[in-house]
């Protein structure tokens, strides 16, 4: 996920607004017509996709653990939704603790999820309040994450995000994400390979990027000129774009031109890009490609888009996750369509919420299977999984890997919406043959125990 941040929060909420958890609800008004098991009582069953009782009844005994009692199990869920106004962690967390506590719970004690609201730079502050209260910290994501990690550390408290956004966070002890990304290494070689390789090999040469002017994406914009290089291809221009917004793109279409720019990459606001696409289609240019990121990914980019995508050909890769268009194939995906639609009408089931379902699916199946319930078992429990695919909403992934996946998802942005792209899957929605690419420039470490005098033998 490409967070975009800046050092203030006028400039954060510019490159942020149109999609800071970097998803949307693509495809699901047409999946859930198009369900035949809308109507299932889902809630009645205590399997999800693959997974075979996730959640159910049992004899759970009283706890002196954090969180944890006779009949309860207290998570915190951390989210911008006060900051960003989108509710998707919020949302994923009421769904799936609704479905697995009418399955019995987790051997019978019910999930209580505590909504913690980060408003964009509260992290810390929301996380001193987990610290308190409890046992983890599961299915949330907070854009500035960084600022609450050494706080987790010393109170020891395990996290399963739906998402990591910045360095100090990727890849932090105590923590176990469900797919990507992965410190150290670039997260999206296949994708890039596919397209600098196979589908645009013109352009491999004259890569440009774009990124908004805040010392983060300044950070991301060398990481990707380094990627690319190193995977065969040239970044030939780059250039920023002022935080605080944009009056007349057309000075950056023109520049995209004349330099001859042939695959874009855009570090920015879906709604920025939606202007620069405008402005390239007005003076007749379009890259071979533009890689619009997963921040984009939704319905609302193929509207402001509007007529510039007949011409601009937009990418997004969702890591390893099924996209939603895939609903009808994918049984899984399906699923959480049905369960929103069971337990949440109305509410969008968006990119960000089959990653939370992931880590929501993760912490219950590493919770049920421990006889006493601490964070060590849940913790140990969940890093011995090797072929994690939340029940097949992604592709496997050894969850004590230090390396990415080399599986891939691509979605294209068309004037009817998103759809797969067609990068020649080979195991099912997804491309497992990606390169993996580590990064030789120093761009920072994550967090550790040690940093803070800890270290794994003090959890219990």
């Amino acid at each position: 996920m490409r967070r975009l941040l800046t050092g203030g929060v006028t400039a954060v909420a510019v490159l942020l607004a149109a999609g800071c958890s970097t998803r949307s609800g693509a495809g699901t008004d047409s999946a859930r017509q198009n369900s035949p098991t809308a109507q299932a009582t889902q809630a009645t069953s205590s399997d999800f996709g693959t997974l075979k009782d996730v959640c159910g009844p049992g004899t759970a005994g009283k706890s002196s653990v954090q969180g944890v009692t006779g009949d309860a199990i207290q998570v915190g869920v951390l989210s911008d939704v006060g900051f960003t106004k989108r509710s998707e962690f919020v949302d994923a967390a009421k769904v799936f603790t609704s479905w697995c506590n009418d399955a019995g719970g987790i051997n019978g004690r019910a999930i209580e999820p505590v909504g913690r609201d980060t408003r964009l730079t509260e992290v810390r502050q929301r996380t001193l309040e987990a610290c308190k209260e409890d046992f983890a910290l599961v299915g949330g994501g907070a854009a500035l994450d960084s600022l609450g990690v050494k706080d987790r550390l010393t109170c020891l408290l395990p996290n399963f995000p739906a998402q990591t956004s910045q360095i100090g966070a990727i890849g932090s002890d105590l923590q176990v994400v469900a797919s990507q990304p992965t410190a150290g290494y670039f997260q999206y070689p296949g994708y890039y390979s596919w397209l600098l390789k196979e589908k645009y090999p013109g352009s491999a040469r004259k890569v440009g990027v774009i990124a908004g002017d805040s010392p983060v994406t300044k950070v991301m914009s060398a990481q990707f000129e380094e990627a690319v290089a190193g995977l065969g291809g040239k970044v030939s221009s780059t250039d920023l774009y002022p935080a605080s917004g944009v009056s007349d793109w057309t000075p950056y279409a023109q520049s995209i031109k004349k330099e001859g720019v042939k695959g874009l990459v855009f570090l920015g606001d879906f709604a920025s890009l939606a202007k620069l696409e405008q402005a390239l289609t007005a003076i007749g240019y379009a890259p071979d490609w533009i890689d619009a990121n997963s921040n984009a990914y939704g319905p609302a980019f193929p509207q402001v888009a509007g007529t510039a995508l007949a011409k601009q050909h937009n990418y997004a890769e969702l890591f390893a996750t099924a996209p939603l268009e895939s609903a009808a194939d994918n049984p899984a995906t399906q699923q959480v369509l049905d369960l929103f639609e069971k337990y949440a009408p109305g509410k969008e089931v968006s990119y960000g919420v089959l990653r939370a379902f992931s880590a929501w699916l993760l912490f219950a199946t590493a919770a049920r299977d421990c006889d006493t319930l601490t964070r060590a078992c849940v913790y140990d429990n969940a890093r011995r999984i090797t072929d994690w695919t939340a029940g097949g909403l992604q592709a496997p992934f050894d969850l004590n890997s230090k390396e990415p996946t080399r599986c891939y998802s691509v979605v294209e942005a068309t004037p009817k919406g998103w759809q797969p792209a067609d990068f020649e899957p080979d195991r099912g929605a997804f491309r497992c043959d990606g390169p993996v690419y580590k990064y030789k420039g120093d761009y920072g470490t994550p967090a550790t125990l040690a940093s803070v005098g800890k270290s794994l033998s003090d959890l219990t």
